[in-house]
């Protein structure tokens, strides 16, 4: 398939956060009297400077982390309110754009996950909870913790404009991973469970939420991955990421081969090859684009291939249009964890262009502010032209 053909897509419209009902004001604190929940608004921009509540101790229909993110976009008024009182505010907002028949999705997808992890015996249970030190390599746990950009690039390169490649999992670690989703996948076979696949394209491979390390990937995206995107993808709402979806995808004769020309469903995207001996495979990229001009071609300054390495990372926005070649021998096993902001997707409504990510957008914005120029010139000239006649 030529890679300026069709694009696949592996996204469906997702409203902010997941879905459910149920009282969250269980203290018996009656929170401040609110207008019509129809009036309920959030700020256009964050107040970068509050410092949000956590929320990870309540048992709440909506990821913890979409709650501290919104936190910032409240008006003023509300950002010192008791807590019941915010959580009461965001989610009336949550629930507006979450239908009843998202939620009762959302709530039997909980049942099923539950009743995975009611069921299955981990491994390695050290996996299941963030141990930094034991996980991540030397250089870029500095990196985070000096939490500056100039730290950040020293540890990346940076092949084609917003991909970035930098070492990150111990070695130890992708052994662990690979080991624990064996063992998933052997309690699947003999158990007969039916399990969800990551996505529509991917046959093999297996969601790493499902059957216990939600908790585990949240920080990783929250104290690791967002401090990368707050940086390098402002644009795409790299400083509210709030949610995010983790797999693992296989690759080989016996499995998944390749993978077509597509879009994530995410604003950033981590992939991070975990092993194990192959060839081929190499990630191709061909340029950003929005919803509009998915299927544009693709500029020669847009063309990147990239060879995986074991433990080495890459990162991009998800709307970075690429596919996977042919994994001519072995086997190939990476970890992927899509990063969403429902703030960005929000505000994303009320936006027709999208020239500071989007290459095709930018091109427009460059070709009339070309044609406005050149139309000015003409103008002037015919007015010297009058005036000296």
């Amino acid at each position: 398939m030529s890679v300026d053909g069709g694009v696949d897509r592996r996204q469906e419209a997702q409203p902010p956060g997941g879905g459910g009902g149920g009282n969250v004001n269980g203290n018996g604190v009656a929170p401040p009297i609110f207008p019509a929940y129809a009036t309920h608004r959030l700020r256009l921009n964050p107040n970068t400077e509050h410092r949000p509540d956590s929320y990870e101790d309540l048992q709440l229909e909506f990821s913890p982390l979409l709650f501290s993110s919104l936190e910032r976009y409240l008006p003023p008024n509300l950002l010192n309110v008791p807590r019941d009182a915010k959580v009461q505010y965001m989610r009336e907002i949550l629930l507006r754009y979450s239908p009843e028949g998202e939620r009762t999705r959302v709530q039997r997808h909980r049942e099923y996950r539950q009743k995975i992890i009611s069921n299955y015996q981990p491994l390695h249970r050290e996996l299941y909870s963030m141990q930094a030190a034991n996980f991540f390599v030397p250089s870029f746990l500095k990196a985070i913790n000096d939490n500056a950009e100039e730290s950040f690039r020293s540890i990346m390169s940076e092949p084609s404009p917003g991909v970035f490649t930098f070492e990150m999992l111990q070695p130890r670690f992708c052994e662990m991973l690979l080991a624990e989703v064996e063992n998933f996948e052997k309690w699947v076979h003999e158990t007969k469970f039916r399990i969800m696949r990551p996505n529509t394209m991917n046959k093999y491979g297996a969601v790493l939420d499902d059957f216990g390390l939600e908790t585990m990937l949240d920080k990783l995206m929250e104290d690791f991955i967002r401090p990368l995107s707050r940086v390098f993808y402002p644009e795409v709402g790299g400083s509210t990421l709030d949610t995010h979806h983790g797999f693992v995808v296989e690759y080989g004769m016996d499995r998944d081969v390749d993978l077509g020309f597509h879009v994530d469903d995410s604003e950033v995207t981590l992939n991070v090859c975990l092993g194990k001996h192959f060839s081929g495979g190499e990630l191709f990229f061909r340029g950003v684009r929005c919803d509009k001009h998915v299927n544009t071609e693709t500029q020669s300054e847009e063309i990147l291939d990239y060879t995986h390495i074991p433990g080495r990372a890459v990162i991009h926005r998800g709307r970075h249009r690429h596919g996977a070649r042919a994994t001519t021998s072995g086997h190939r096993i990476n970890l992927l964890l899509w990063c969403r902001s429902s703030v960005f997707r929000e505000l994303k409504k009320y936006q027709k262009d999208f020239p500071n990510w989007c290459g095709e957008c930018q091109r427009e914005k460059k070709e009339r502010q070309r044609q406005s120029i050149a139309s000015t010139k003409l103008e002037l000239l015919k007015r010297e032209g009058e005036a000296a006649s």
